[in-house]
């Protein structure tokens, strides 16, 4: 029977080891995935079989089917472990940001500096990210909508203290666009490294909704003149300046 000493040396021991094992697993995992996204990347979804990712991988085809099962399962990985991560080391800049500006200056360089580190992911996030169907689909889409909402969430914020006047969907969506084509055109001797594109496209997406809000402001200003003044026709006649 053991002792105390020798049951908690156990059980410790035990924790480590399965911890070592989880460790293991994670590790092998993240590779497979890793040859997988290649392949994706390469072939794109529907052109790449679970034979071409098995080579890729060196793990036997009956291997992969026994484990994976389909390649819609490892495309869910993919995107699954993909948002998780960046949602993760996010919420670690945010909490270390300081006011609404930082944080969404935050926002982008954590999205720049995982895409530029995973550029394949990137790409293979972008052009596939309608394949998934039935749970799969459902759990990616709400991670998705979960990332969306935290970015609305932080320029809305921001409007809020600045008491900017400005659309935040047409906003945040543009802001996207702006960072999640950046595979196609990123070249590391002319555009530098994340910190410094994050940098600009953080001063772009700023000059751009303050020069919108200005300008909506104005057009708002007009607006409610031209609705107080009376028509050509007259004051009698009922009519009055149709808003821009």
């Amino acid at each position: 029977m053991l002792t105390s000493a020798r049951s908690s040396q156990f059980e410790s021991g035990r924790a480590n080891g399965v911890a070592l094992g989880e460790a293991r697993y994670d590790q092998q995992l993240a590779k497979i995935l890793d040859h997988a996204t290649e392949v994706f990347c390469e072939k794109g979804y529907r052109g790449a079989s679970m034979r071409d990712i098995a080579r890729s991988t060196g793990m036997s085809l009956a291997g992969m089917y026994h484990y994976f099962g389909t390649k819609e399962r490892l495309l869910y990985l993919i995107q699954k472990l993909s948002f998780g991560k960046i949602l993760d080391r996010l919420a670690q800049r945010i909490t270390q940001a300081g006011g609404p500006e930082q944080r969404i200056r935050a926002f982008i360089a954590n999205h720049l500096e995982y895409f530029l580190e995973h550029q394949h992911a990137m790409k293979v996030l972008s052009h596939e990210d309608d394949v998934l169907t039935a749970v799969y689909g459902r759990e990616v889409a709400e991670l998705k909508r979960d990332y969306y909402r935290i970015c609305c969430n932080l320029v809305e914020d921001y409007k809020k203290e600045k008491k900017l006047d400005f659309d935040s969907r047409t906003a945040v969506l543009a802001l996207f666009g702006m960072m999640n084509w950046i595979y196609t055109w990123y070249n590391p001797r002319l555009d530098g490294d994340a910190g410094r594109l994050a940098r600009e496209m953080g001063n772009i997406f700023f000059g751009g909704i303050a020069n919108c809000s200005r300008a909506n402001g104005r057009r708002r200003r007009v607006n409610l003149r031209q609705h107080r003044m009376p028509s050509r026709a007259g004051r009698g006649s009922g009519d009055a300046l149709s808003f821009l």
